[in-house]
């Protein structure tokens, strides 16, 4: 399974776990890194000194290489200055242009990743210099940057920025879609989804059973329907009470949609939670999960059991295999 993309990592399978911002800690990081794949942490608005904590804590679980994924929405240069310092390998980068950040990741000795959502923008990336390029279909879980499926998507990118390497991102779970990734000239698949019903993801227990009940259609895609704190960000989700509600009058802009600024959850220190919120509902939270921000891809009728981090990195790597030597030669 080895493959361009692992080599430039240094890794042993070309799976990397997506940066699900409040589903991941170091913990989930550090377990698929350590079964061969690259665990990624997201500390996208954290305090700098969370940052260095919760790399430190990582490294304290593997000595294999992790990542740090940062949103380029919200000012980044604290936090990359901490990844550097703190020896991080794998710097990714998601949503604006990432340039004026490149030249400092890269003098840092870490290889550069960037997220983009078609074949134009994967090749500003990598004139950028950007290492390797991670292309997201319209299928993905959580914060979507384009509006083109996978399948058309990886083919041009790959033709695009060749020879340098691109991940599959989006509506891949198992082993026959890296498998898929893999012969439309992808090096790798970037998995989110299927990591959600890891025991080691962060997230609420009524979150998970949700996820593993859903189908290939119990998801959304939304232009801007939870307050994800910047503008313009396409979103997909599990459909729920909240989405329903909304669209059943009519899918009304902001400040008119049904039942907005109802509190409808607890967190931590007795935090609210209310109703078109973003937030990852995690184990701390009280409430009516249901009507939370659910993220989930379309991949989601493919996740159906609860497995460690580790097992789901060797049963997808295991199934692409035998999934590649049955097809003929």
């Amino acid at each position: 399974m080895k493959t361009v993309l692992c080599e430039r990592l240094g890794i042993e399978l070309p799976i990397i776990q997506a940066p699900m911002g409040g589903a991941v800690g170091p913990a989930l990081a550090a377990a698929v890194s350590n079964a061969g794949g690259l665990g990624m942490l997201a500390p996208w608005r954290a305090a700098v000194d969370l940052v260095r904590r919760q790399i430190r804590e990582t490294r304290a679980l593997t000595s294999r290489p992790f990542g740090v994924n940062l949103n380029l929405e919200f000012p980044q240069e604290e936090r990359l200055a901490a990844c550097l310092d703190e020896g991080v390998p794998v710097i990714s980068f998601f949503w604006r242009d990432p340039s004026s950040l490149v030249p400092r990741a890269k003098a840092g000795g870490a290889i550069v990743l960037h997220t983009i959502g078609s074949a134009a923008d994967a090749k500003r990336a990598v004139d950028c210099g950007v290492d390797i390029v991670v292309a997201q279909g319209w299928e993905a879980g959580g914060h979507v940057r384009g509006t083109v499926a996978t399948m058309p998507l990886i083919p041009t990118v790959v033709d695009a920025v060749s020879p340098a390497p691109v991940v599959a991102a989006g509506g891949i779970a198992d082993g026959r879609g890296l498998a898929a990734a893999l012969a439309l000239g992808a090096g790798g698949a970037w998995i989110g989804t299927r990591f959600l019903a890891s025991h080691e993801a962060t997230i609420h227990p009524r979150y998970r059973d949700r996820l593993l009940q859903a189908n290939e259609n119990d998801t959304v895609f939304l232009e801007n329907l939870f307050d994800i704190q910047w503008p313009n960000a396409p979103h997909r989700v599990l459909r729920n009470q909240t989405v329903e509600a909304w669209e059943a009058a009519g899918r009304p802009p902001s400040g008119n949609r049904p039942g907005e600024g109802e509190v409808i959850a607890t967190a931590r220190s007795n935090r609210q939670i209310v109703r078109y919120q973003s937030c990852t509902p995690g184990t701390d939270a009280e409430g009516d999960i249901d009507a939370l921000s659910l993220w989930a891809g379309q991949s989601v009728g493919l996740v159906s059991k609860l497995q460690s981090a580790g097992d789901i990195v060797r049963e997808i790597a295991d199934e692409a295999e035998v999934t590649l030597r049955r097809l003929p030669q």
